[in-house]
């Protein structure tokens, strides 16, 4: 315990003694976001603001407790709501629904042949290009662009690569927030390069995905901490977790696209171009105002990538229905 703590406290954007930070009451807007986390979260909080390292299990509340603390109290942009965001957010993926719809059902059996013929091995780490909105009550939107890449070695160790780039605008300057408050910095600049001790888990996220459907599903329940079952929505977040930990293998993406293709709500949509140019397969899902776009590979199955918008407007944060909250694309 005392260890993850010392991780999240060394994952706080903001330091302690920033003079933002002075001691003091709450005042209405923060006794209210406080209030917030006794009820449902609202979905915009679904906002990764920071990773902790593949090492560490996640906890939900605590990552729901520094996506609040974040939302209040970074100033991450230019201006207020009225204003030009410092760099444009990212356009929602065009979707060509005239094209032919794939069932999940066929995809399954298409990544079963595929991991029958041999395909892909599982490998532990990963590497994915992520886009993720930044929201205050006081400023415009905008969003993040940075690159991680995590490898374990032999020993048990890994070591975690983030970079500031935004492969959608080669060479372009990219923003970052950091001590220095927020700033453009050269396409690949450096954010972090860490390197992690052993990790003795072997609970999920950290042990090896199951290659059957319905010990995948349990595996996912596990690791994403919800005893009660997965909803659909809770299922691609698991996903989401569980990508971010691991490269999946033919067997495991075959597993993963039958579990896919029984989950109630979610509907093939058409082909699509993901934001690294590969063609994939759309398949969608709405819930409490999100849209959630899971693009999947038309050959093997595998998961390229997740994009979730915003289906209706909140003035409170200066989002337009349309918006992207966020988006990962996985890469081998």
């Amino acid at each position: 315990m005392a260890d993850e703590l010392d991780l999240l406290r060394a994952a706080d954007p903001v330091p302690a003694d920033h003079p933002r930070l002075g001691d003091g009451p709450l005042d209405q807007r923060a006794e209210r976001l406080l209030a917030d986390l006794r009820r449902e979260p609202p979905a915009r909080r679904r906002v990764r603001w920071f990773r902790v390292g593949a090492g560490v299990r996640p906890r939900p509340a605590w990552a729901l407790l520094a996506a609040v603390v974040t939302a209040v109290t970074l100033s991450l942009v230019v201006g207020g709501t009225a204003t030009t965001p410092a760099l444009a957010a990212p356009r929602p993926l065009v979707v060509r629904a005239d094209t032919t719809r794939v069932t999940l059902t066929e995809l399954a059996r298409r990544a079963r042949a595929d991991a029958a013929a041999g395909g892909e091995a599982l490998r532990k780490g990963t590497h994915v290009q992520s886009w993720s909105l930044a929201m205050s009550e006081d400023k415009a939107p905008i969003t993040l662009p940075e690159e991680r890449i995590v490898r374990w070695k032999p020993d048990g160790s890994h070591t975690e690569l983030v970079v500031a780039t935004d492969p959608t605008h080669p060479g372009r300057p990219v923003l970052r927030d950091d001590a220095e408050g927020p700033r453009l910095v050269e396409d690949g600049h450096v954010v972090s390069r860490r390197t992690y001790p052993r990790s003795w888990s072997d609970a999920p996220p950290q042990s090896p995905p199951p290659r059957d459907a319905n010990r995948l599903r349990a595996w996912l329940q596990e690791a994403a901490s919800e005893p009660d079952g997965l909803g659909t929505g809770q299922i691609l977040d698991a996903v989401e977790l569980m990508l971010d930990n691991w490269t999946l293998g033919a067997r495991e993406s075959a597993a993963l696209a039958e579990l896919l293709a029984g989950t109630e709500g979610l509907r093939p949509a058409g082909r699509v171009t993901d934001r690294l140019g590969r063609p994939g397969l759309a398949y969608t899902y709405e819930e409490r105002g999100l849209a959630h776009l899971l693009i999947m590979d038309p050959r093997t199955g595998a998961v390229l990538g997740r994009e979730t918008t915003f289906t209706r407007a909140d003035p409170t944060y200066g989002v337009r229905a349309g918006d992207v909250m966020a988006y990962s694309a996985w890469m081998r």
